[in-house]
């Protein structure tokens, strides 16, 4: 295929919006943002080799370029509405395109989510995404609300991504479940929307746990104290690791895109509400201070050896 061809083979298969004035197919899109709501852009780059391994399936490629973006968004709380692709690749292979966008596509259609333009290009495998949404003014969620006396909270669980990474690096048994949340991770929109007015503080776990909580309180000028017992596990990382692989998994090995975020102890019966559409763990509190620490089970400081992945460290 010809650039153009491979623009065109995108365009004939995404979905529009009443917002989008003009899509793909020019210079530049025109998009209708609604009135009194402020944008809230977020855009991350997936390379292989680096945020995903060298023979993941296309469709898993596509569906997490636009979670990982729609994740940011989620800890925003805001809900979103267009995106734009940039894709880098060695050939125009129209397989590896159609896969791409079935899985791109697929989870656009979940949110509701327009592609309404962005680049093709000869490379290496890379792919860039941003993201457009909306939030009412004053409503976002931010990093740099949380106070000492607040409580540290976690969705879903922690480590599985982590988990599969090991497992594919060592040419280990892939478990199906541990490798679909790295492949395909769940963007936590609804609860980022549900915790505005609840949350003192939030960002999504993309780094590391301890990494980017570390990036909340230097945000809000306080430390942290993490109970690495209390950090939830699936039953496949139970199973699979022994206790110390996963406390390492759980507070540094990132790409969970899970929510942490603060919210005062009066707002803990709030939350319990909120535990039936997503699993919430309360896994530590706010402290003066700038130092995020975890203890373990016998209350004794314990780091791990990195607290989250570095691009340039």
């Amino acid at each position: 295929m010809r650039e153009f061809d491979l623009i065109s083979r995108i365009r004939e298969r995404v979905a529009s919006r009443d917002d989008v004035v003009l899509g793909i197919g020019d210079d530049a899109a025109l998009l209708l943002p609604p009135a009194g709501m402020q944008l809230v852009v977020a855009m991350d780059t997936l390379n292989e080799g680096v945020h995903f391994p060298a023979g993941t399936a296309p469709s898993a490629i596509g569906w997490k370029a636009l979670a990982v973006n729609l994740s940011d968004l989620a800890a925003m709380g805001a809900t979103p509405a267009w995106c734009t692709l940039s894709l880098s690749l060695p050939e125009p292979d129209a397989g590896f395109t159609d896969g791409f966008l079935d899985g791109f596509l697929q989870l656009a259609k979940q949110h509701d989510v327009a592609l309404v333009g962005g680049d093709t290009t000869r490379g290496p495998l890379s792919v860039c995404v941003t993201v457009h949404g909306f939030v009412e003014p004053g409503q976002a969620l931010r990093r740099d609300g949380a106070r000492a006396g607040d409580e540290v909270w976690v969705s879903g669980t922690l480590g599985d991504a982590a988990a599969a990474l090991v497992q594919w690096r060592s040419d280990a048994a892939a478990d199906a479940g541990l490798r679909e949340r790295l492949d395909r991770p769940t963007s936590r929109l609804a609860l980022g929307r549900a915790l505005r007015g609840i949350a003192t503080a939030c960002i999504d776990v993309s780094d590391g746990l301890l990494a980017d909580l570390a990036h909340v309180c230097k945000a809000s000028g306080v430390g942290a104290v993490i109970d690495a017992a209390a950090l939830p596990a699936s039953d496949a990382l139970l199973t699979g690791f022994d206790r110390p692989q996963r406390r390492v998994m759980q507070t540094a090995g990132g790409d969970d895109y899970e929510l942490c975020f603060t919210a005062p102890p009066s707002c803990t019966a709030k939350l319990a509400s909120l535990q039936a559409e997503t699993r919430l763990t309360r896994i530590g509190r706010i402290t003066a201070g700038q130092a995020v620490r975890a203890r373990d089970a016998e209350d004794a400081g314990w780091q791990p050896a990195a607290t989250g992945y570095q691009h340039f460290g």
